[in-house]
Parts: C-alpha cells; sequence; structure tokens
C-alpha cells in the first residue's frame, strides 16, 4: 500500500471512496488499528494523520467537493494520497491544480496498471520568516 510507506501502525489514518470500508478492514487486518472511514470518522478535528482517498472511476470534481470537507479532518503535518485511474497527461495536471487550490502541493506521484497515486502534504501560504 503506498500512502503507509512512511506510515506507522500508530498513526490515525481516515479512508475516503466507493471502497473505503473495505480498505479499512484490509489496513486493520495488517495492524493499522487506528484506521477509519469516512463513514465512521467522528467530527472533524484535524486528527489524522494521513488521509487516503480511493478515488478510482470518480470524476475530479467529485473530488474537490470531498476534499472541501475532507481536509478538516487531516492534520497541518498530514499526508493526503490520492488513488486515481490511469490518466492522461493533461488529468493528471488538473489533478495537481485541484490539489493545489486546496492548499497541497504534490511530494510524490507513482504510476501502476491499476490507477496512479499521488501523495500531497499542505504548504504554507503565508511562511513565518524567522529573524536572524
Amino acid at each position: 500500500m503506498i500512502a503507509l510507506a512512511r506510515c506507522t501502525q500508530q498513526d490515525r489514518i481516515i479512508i475516503a471512496g466507493l471502497k473505503a470500508i473495505e480498505l479499512m478492514s484490509v489496513l486493520q487486518r495488517r495492524g493499522y488499528l487506528r484506521a477509519s472511514a469516512t463513514a465512521n470518522c467522528g467530527h472533524p478535528a484535524r486528527q489524522y494523520s494521513v488521509a487516503l482517498v480511493d478515488w478510482r472511476q470518480r470524476s475530479l470534481q467529485a473530488l474537490e467537493t470531498t476534499l472541501d470537507w475532507l481536509v478538516d479532518y487531516l492534520s497541518p503535518a498530514g499526508v493526503l494520497v490520492i488513488w486515481v485511474d490511469p490518466q492522461k497527461p493533461t488529468a493528471n495536471q488538473n489533478l495537481r491544480a485541484a490539489l493545489q487550490r486546496h492548499g497541497f502541493r504534490v511530494e510524490a506521484g507513482t504510476a501502476h496498471e491499476y490507477g496512479f497515486a499521488l501523495s500531497a502534504r499542505r504548504f504554507e501560504r503565508n511562511p513565518i520568516y524567522k529573524a536572524a
């Protein structure tokens, strides 16, 4: 699982998408007991360190709507991983632009025969500069 490459079993993971409950069960069986699907994740309080979004066979417009509320569950230092269908370069650019509009910067991406995954983190819009 790409989302878990830098994740520990102690991290809180929120999973969104059509197969969120199924993915949550798989992760819990693998020892990630703090994984939750959006159906049972509680109120948004920036309490999750990883958000895994299975967005295969869904539209980019619907993803933007989901990101509008999902980002409130992700901690400021959290990682957002989005799994989408294999796409053309233009669609990947649109996905990256959507993430940037929501305050994320893409760190990595990987292609697979079953889809494409992007890993992103929040970027500071107004960085605080340290005085010398």
